[in-house]
């Protein structure tokens, strides 16, 4: 009897999940009033859509609760209305920040638009049992992370209700067409997909299957079929802000007080149905997270995160091929630390002003995808010139210093998708600088062709920089990738070439160039729980790299790793690392042609964390790593806490706390020839993180960050290196140990008193640049953390005020 049951049931799910979904598009004339019911006449004659299948926590069960969402549209709006039986008891109803549902006690329900049905860009709109809304930007080089399908730091304007029921809940959407871009075509048809997410078992349900094995997300959308007569309105909308404030910041010689002020606009404006340009006039990017300042002894900049919502938003055809860091456009001057340093070793100079952060005058963003879906990307953003100011207490006059020229950044994108996921992207960036500063630009083309059935893709990517200035050079980076991407066992093969000279770094970010990096991936990925999993998965990956000028041996290493979700959604993942031989970097020396020989090592880590669904999570990780011919041992271990003590407010703290003994590093020395001078050392570092949120309403809330960060050198001795990377011994040379804490509090009171309108109360707090711990006695993290509270610290306070205003409720409302 089993077989016969299960056979035409086999049948059915395999219809089901091989054909994709449709949905016929039903017009109305009037609209709905947006309450959280769905109650109105208007609703009743809409299509009903049930037959949710799970993608986790198993693939191809119907979804656990009964679900049913209606679509309708007019001309002004798509609508959306769901009503999620479930049991009251069970729902789970934490406030959280605007995209912040992510790892919350909280359920929610989804709609995603491909509005171009290209298979590969979209748009999301999320609405939590607390009313709280998620929206993002779909896209090829985009999301990635466990429920994350894009970029959250796009916000468009639309309507949302929710409501409580005796048999489950509702949510109620209005999405305006000018929150959306689309064809202007008389009868179009869209990619549609509908998620459901039950927080108490992890569950996550889609209208259309979206299988695990399959790579991609919006090539698995349903279709809405024949929207007919939607014309793409007037998107116009400006955003005009003040703020104000007061800013207390320790100098050389006291204090520096100001008065904070200023004003500007953002200006969103859709020059057609498809292609919207995006202006800020004379922002200001005060009210954002410090950064997560270290002490940086690598070889390598330390890329920070971006916190301005300007280069944040709508971004993601810029990035396309990695070309874009923003945070090069108003990064602080590159004559801010020469002004400092000339100060410091001449008394009788002191600072008025050293603007610490690049004035940024205007930014334009003009993007886009035309009916044959061709994306096109321009950015332009203007920085002003800075002058630090100084005055001499000899003399009494003032002087002035330029520390970072008129500048003007561009990018241009051309993207064409093709059927499938395929694509081929032109990316062009430039950097030009007032008078005789440097001139920079770089043009890359990037392909990715995959084959009819997903399963395997051909990427290959070919950039070209050239640099003005004193003494011009270019450069060539080249890159050939191919693997299967879809299935259980996954696998790629990829090949890297960075000329000596190739330079993209003045409008986006190369760690080191001068590499050919051969790299495979052998991967295998379970998908369907077992007794013990939920999913699991590994992987090993041989890395071989060399020098490219001239081309010699760098160093070989295998990393292999294991991830294991437990049916208690606990997971845990283990990785490893082997450089079996000697290894020759090029970069530590920081000196060209000569580098410095690291013996082989051994390195492990696990990390892992509990169920997040309960009021105390944990987070851990733990890496040892040894090279016993330096008797060189890194130690590292993180732990994480975040409490949830109400659905209003929760804490998290974070630690990390490493230890490496015998560290081999260039000691920033050099000797009087020039010959680089290198150092044994004990590096500790130390940081915590406490941070915090209170949700008054979906709407109104206050957030707090505070950082410590700790970092301890003592150099053990200095040595000189011969030209085989062998280390020499020379005399010790005192005085060399560093003791670093950088301090950063940061709080926020937002209120998101209307639509796309906000008020926020902002404080800072900082350690001044110029504090230092001294101790005497045993050097301790909580002692180092005391003496931080001693020491002069800047503070800031600032109230910013922005007022969202739409052309077309204005036009109405006249």
């Amino acid at each position: 009897m089993k077989r016969f049951i299960c056979l035409p049931l086999l049948l059915v799910c395999v219809s089901v999940f091989s054909q994709q979904k449709t949905l016929q598009a039903i017009k109305i004339i009037q609209s709905p009033k947006i309450d959280g019911n769905l109650e109105e006449d208007v609703w009743a004659n809409a299509t009903v859509l049930t037959d949710f299948v799970q993608n986790f926590p198993t693939y191809g069960l119907p979804v656990s609760r009964k679900t049913e969402v209606k679509i309708l549209y007019d001309n002004t709006s798509i609508y959306v209305g769901a009503y999620l039986y479930d049991d009251p008891s069970l729902i789970r109803k934490q406030i959280t920040a605007r995209d912040g549902e992510s790892q919350t006690d909280v359920d929610y329900f989804s709609v995603f638009f491909d509005t171009y049905n290209d298979d590969q860009n979209g748009f999301q709109f999320l609405v939590t049992t607390a009313n709280v809304q998620t929206d993002a930007r779909l896209g090829p080089n985009l999301g990635g992370d466990f429920n994350s399908f894009g970029d959250k730091t796009w916000d468009a304007v639309w309507e949302s209700k929710v409501s409580m029921k005796a048999d489950g809940w509702v949510v109620e959407m209005r999405i305006p067409y000018s929150s959306l871009r689309f064809a202007k075509k008389d009868l179009q048809s869209w990619g549609i997909q509908l998620l459901r997410f039950f927080r108490r078992n992890n569950e996550s349900s889609y209208w259309s299957p979206v299988d695990p094995k399959v790579n991609g997300f919006v090539n698995q959308f349903g279709e809405l079929k024949d929207l007919k007569d939607i014309q793409p309105p007037l998107r116009l909308s400006f955003s005009p802000y003040v703020t104000t404030g007061y800013r207390h910041s320790p100098q050389t010689n006291g204090y520096f007080n100001e008065w904070l002020r200023n004003g500007g606009m953002d200006v969103k404006w859709g020059l057609n149905e498809s292609f919207t340009v995006d202006a800020t006039l004379v922002p200001d990017f005060g009210q954002v997270v410090s950064d997560n300042v270290v002490n940086n002894l690598t070889p390598y900049e330390v890329r920070f995160t971006e916190n301005r919502p300007f280069f944040t938003e709508g971004t993601e055809i810029f990035n396309k091929a990695n070309l874009f860091y923003s945070r090069r456009v108003g990064a602080t001057p590159s004559g801010y630390r020469s002004v400092n340093s000339f100060v410091a070793n001449n008394k009788e100079w002191e600072i008025v002003k050293n603007p610490s952060v690049t004035q940024l005058y205007n930014a334009t963003k003009f993007s886009g995808r035309t009916q044959k879906k061709l994306g096109i990307g321009i950015f332009n953003a203007l920085t002003a010139p800075m002058d630090a100011r100084i005055h001499n207490t000899v003399s009494g006059k003032d002087s002035s210093i330029r520390t970072e020229p008129l500048a003007n950044y561009n990018i241009i994108v051309l993207d064409q998708a093709f059927k499938g996921r395929s694509f081929i992207t032109f990316t062009n960036t430039n950097v030009m600088r007032n008078g005789n500063g440097r001139d920079a630009n770089v043009t890359a083309l990037d392909v990715a062709l995959y084959n009819k059935k997903n399963s395997h893709v051909f990427r290959g990517t070919a950039r070209y920089s050239k640099i003005w200035g004193v003494s011009p050079y270019d450069g060539y980076n080249t890159t050939l990738n191919f693997g299967k991407v879809s299935g259980n066992w996954q696998y790629n093969f990829s090949g890297n070439v960075e000329s000596k000279n190739y330079d993209p770094n003045d409008l986006g970010i190369l760690f080191a160039p001068n590499e050919v990096t051969y790299n495979a991936n052998l991967s295998y990925r379970q998908f369907k729980p077992t007794k013990n999993f939920i999913t699991y998965s590994y992987s090993l990956a041989p890395r071989l790299q060399y020098l490219y000028s001239p081309y010699a041996y760098s160093r070989f290493d295998i990393s292999g790793s294991a991830f294991w979700v437990f049916n208690n959604f606990w997971d845990i993942s283990i990785n490893a690392n082997v450089l079996p031989g000697w290894e020759r970097n090029y970069f530590e020396l920081r000196t060209d042609g000569r580098y410095i020989k690291y013996p082989n090592n051994l390195g492990f880590e696990i990390e892992g964390s509990t169920d997040s669904r309960r009021k105390l999570f944990i987070r851990f990780n733990g890496v040892y790593a040894v090279a016993p011919k330096f008797d060189n041992v890194y130690t590292h271990v993180g732990l994480g806490m975040r409490y949830r003590f109400s659905n209003k407010f929760s804490l998290d703290l974070q630690t990390n706390s490493s230890y490496e003994t015998n560290q081999l590093g260039y000691a920033f020395l050099r000797e009087t020839n020039g010959e680089p001078i290198v150092g044994f050392r004990n590096n500790r570092e130390f940081t915590s993180v406490l941070s915090g949120i209170y949700n008054f309403t979906s709407r109104l809330n206050l957030t707090l960050r505070a950082r410590h960060y700790w970092n301890k050198v003592n150099y053990i001795s200095f040595h000189n290196v011969d030209v085989n990377g062998d280390l020499l011994a020379r005399p010790f040379i005192p005085g060399q140990d560093e003791n670093v804490n950088i301090f950063n509090l940061d709080a926020f009171l937002t209120w998101d008193f209307r639509l796309g309108s906000r008020f926020i109360i902002g404080y800072k707090n900082w350690l001044g640049d110029e504090e230092i711990v001294n101790l005497s006695g045993k050097n301790t993290y909580m002692r180092n953390l005391g003496e931080v509270f001693d020491l002069r610290h800047g503070n800031e306070i600032t109230i910013r005020f922005i007022y969202f205003l739409d052309y077309n409720q204005l036009r109405k409302k006249r």
